[in-house]
């Protein structure tokens, strides 16, 4: 039986060098793959996941208004999938989530989601909240802190310095984040942003 896999860690982690890797030996198996990625990471409307390593793979996007479902399922029937590569998949609803854990019961394909638990502010996304309720497997990717802790906290960063603890979930350019253990996150959040 397929099953629905969720990776997760801290900025920098490696979650994308991961995915491409695994994918990478699916192929090399002479298997087919199907890669996804959050719109937020489109270039000129074209989907890419890449690795801070300098390597990358084009990607099928996805925003808050598709069908995960209907897109697999059509790619499927055009020509088998082997596994779905879904990154950046704190950006999922948990409706599509829900539409993986069926492309994994009902279509019989792995379905492997790499992305972030938490946000700058300590809160679940959407889909990670999802993907943690009913993936079947569950793995952490560590990264560590400046102190050499396992970091599992995100801080956000103005470019320039400043600490931002209000504000939108997402923020993407002009932002820098950092990872950082819970006593060092904590430090410099505090518990008054919650």
């Amino acid at each position: 039986m397929a099953k629905l896999y969720f990776n997760y860690a801290a900025m920098n982690a490696g979650k994308s060098t991961l995915l491409l890797q695994a994918a990478y030996n699916y192929e090399e198996r002479g298997m087919t793959t199907f890669l996804l990625t959050s719109s937020l990471y489109a270039d000129d409307e074209n989907g890419a996941i890449s690795s801070r390593l300098g390597f990358g793979r084009s990607a099928v996007l996805f925003d808050s208004d598709t069908s995960v479902w209907d897109v697999i399922e059509t790619q499927h029937g055009q020509h088998a999938i082997d596994c779905v590569f879904v990154d950046e998949a704190q950006f999922l609803s948990a409706k599509q989530v829900w539409q993986l854990a069926r492309v994994a019961d009902r279509l019989g394909i792995p379905v492997m989601c790499y992305g972030l638990r938490t946000d700058f502010k300590g809160e679940l996304f959407e889909g990670a909240s999802q993907l943690l309720a009913i993936a079947d497997h569950l793995r952490e990717i560590r990264t560590i802190c400046h102190c050499g802790s396992k970091a599992t906290m995100v801080l956000r960063k103005e470019i320039g310095g400043s600490i931002v603890k209000q504000g939108e979930q997402v923020q993407i350019e002009k932002t820098q984040y950092v990872s950082l253990c819970r006593k060092h996150w904590d430090d410099e959040i505090g518990m008054d942003a919650h």
